[in-house]
């Protein structure tokens, strides 16, 4: 005797519509209310940032990057799914199912992009670290420029023997030492900015760090664990630095251009040696990018007047390293970042990098 067959149930069809659709639904809530200055401001102080540094202290008790293991198994789960549903396909010959499987799959994205417009874009629609803390930039001339770019090649000129080398006279800091002492590094800047003061989380360094490196990335926020993630692949040089970045994006500093600014004004207004160093010396590349581009023969003047033999030397091989790291792949990486950027009304894009040089230029000129 045949068994009859019984029609699917609607139950997963209408879990796979909800999946799809309640996702669709938050984000266009977000492209409806990202304007208005009320709601966003209360969405980022109220729920969004204590969610997020209550994410971040939690996680702070483990020693490894939450946020690259979720990553890793998400990515992983995603390509899993993938195979899993074409092979399938090809064993039932059954293409609904098939597009279903996909449906799901896509479901999973919708979820992080909306996650990610609620848990981290909304802090690009809320009044800016400038304008909290009443910072104005102008236009400024080559000259300006000029000044408070030699004062960054003397202050890094002037630590440069200060801070730890090995014998071949290459940065050699302790990095773990770096990250423990990283929350300290805020201590001084808070009281002359309100909006920096909060309870101070550690920031991480990548296991994955050179894959960060190849796609030209030092660090990454990662608002689902509040985690503030460091490349330990990049030379290590600019690696206290670049904590100082992303701990920035902790604070709730979104745009590129300010948290490199924070994280600069943090490390060289600290008491520590080494992130001061760091400090100066990641000002003194973004200044060197600008005034390079207007006047070469004032850059090189300075540079020939104030660079010691060790600030050459951590000079040089931070240049080296991400020139030998120069592929499509970066590149690809860097448009698909810039395109985020100009995605969230950043209109410098990845440029906005650069942009800092503004900032820097105001409270060091």
């Amino acid at each position: 005797m045949k068994t009859k067959k019984h029609a699917p149930t609607l139950g997963p069809v209408w879990l796979l519509t909800g999946s799809v659709t309640i996702p669709l639904a938050l984000v266009l809530l977000f492209h409806l209310t990202k304007n208005i200055p009320w709601f966003m401001n209360g969405w980022v102080w109220f729920v969004m940032a204590p969610l997020e540094r209550t994410l971040g202290r939690l996680w702070s008790l483990v020693s490894f990057s939450v946020a690259e293991v979720l990553a890793a198994l998400f990515l992983a789960g995603c390509a899993l799914w993938l195979v899993r549903a074409v092979v399938l396909a090809v064993q039932e010959k059954a293409a609904l199912a098939f597009l279903r499987r996909l449906a799901a799959l896509a479901s999973a994205w919708l979820w992080l992009w909306a996650g990610l417009c609620w848990l981290w874009n909304a802090a690009y629609y809320i009044p800016t670290f400038a304008q909290r803390e009443h910072i104005t930039t102008a236009p400024y001339s080559v000259e300006q420029l000029a000044v408070v770019t030699e004062h960054f090649a003397q202050k890094a000129a002037e630590l440069s023997p200060q801070v730890p080398r090995d014998s071949a006279g290459r940065f050699a800091a302790d990095l773990s030492d770096c990250f423990a002492r990283g929350p300290e590094i805020y201590r001084n800047i808070a009281r002359e900015y309100e909006s920096l003061d909060i309870r101070p989380v550690k920031a991480k360094p990548l296991l994955c760090s050179r894959l960060q490196s190849i796609l030209g990335f030092t660090g990454v926020y990662f608002p689902f664990t509040g985690e503030a993630n460091v490349n330990v692949d990049a030379p290590a040089c600019l690696v206290p630095s670049t904590i100082g970045h992303e701990m920035a994006h902790q604070r709730m500093v979104a745009s590129e251009l300010e948290a490199n600014f924070v994280g600069i004004a943090a490390c060289t207004s600290c008491d520590d040696v080494v992130f001061q160093y760091s400090g100066y010396l990641m000002g003194l590349i973004n200044l060197c990018n600008a005034l390079y581009s207007v006047s070469p023969d004032t850059w090189y003047d300075i540079a020939s007047r104030t660079f010691t033999p060790e600030l050459s030397t951590d000079w040089a091989e931070n240049n080296a390293y991400w020139d030998a790291l120069r592929s499509p792949v970066e590149t690809v990486a860097g448009d698909m970042y810039d395109s985020f950027l100009k995605s969230n009304d950043q209109e410098l894009g990845i440029r906005s990098y650069d942009a800092c040089v503004d900032l820097l230029v105001a409270c060091y000129g």
